[in-house]
């Protein structure tokens, strides 16, 4: 697999306004804002293509269909993405994980916005999304 570049990084909270005031103007003063309900994210930190706090919520919808994180699945402390150089490098790397052994959580997919994710949690508990984000290439 080849990794074009660290996409985004970012907590996977469980209390919105606790994370505001620490991340946010009240804490560490990354400027966020608010694309959808709860996500926060900043686009323009150096070194990261994206920095976002995402509701835990939210980030099991959009790996299990729906808000409530499975029970039988560690609950992830944060999220990082990593970009390949196309969308068929996304279904290859989830092949290629999957022959690996490592638990794939969602498998290449279509997101409305129009990146293609994948996602697997790491030995240390992260939510790891292997990814094609047209917008960033």
């Amino acid at each position: 697999m080849e990794i074009s570049f660290v996409a985004g990084f970012g907590p996977i909270t469980r209390d919105g306004d606790a994370a505001r005031a620490f991340w946010g103007a009240g804490g560490l003063g990354v400027a966020l804002e608010e694309p959808a309900p709860g996500y926060l994210t900043n686009d323009d930190l150096d070194g990261v293509k994206a920095f976002a706090l995402w509701p835990l919520a939210q980030a099991a919808e959009s790996t299990f269909g729906s808000a409530p994180w499975p029970a039988d699945v560690p609950v992830p402390q944060a999220w990082i993405e990593f970009d390949v150089p196309t969308v068929a490098a996304v279904a290859a790397a989830v092949a290629e994980l999957t022959a690996a052994g490592h638990r794939v959580l969602k498998g290449a997919t279509e997101e409305p916005w129009g990146q293609t994710t994948s996602r697997l949690l790491s030995p240390e508990g992260l939510l790891v999304g292997v990814t094609f984000t047209p917008w960033m290439h």
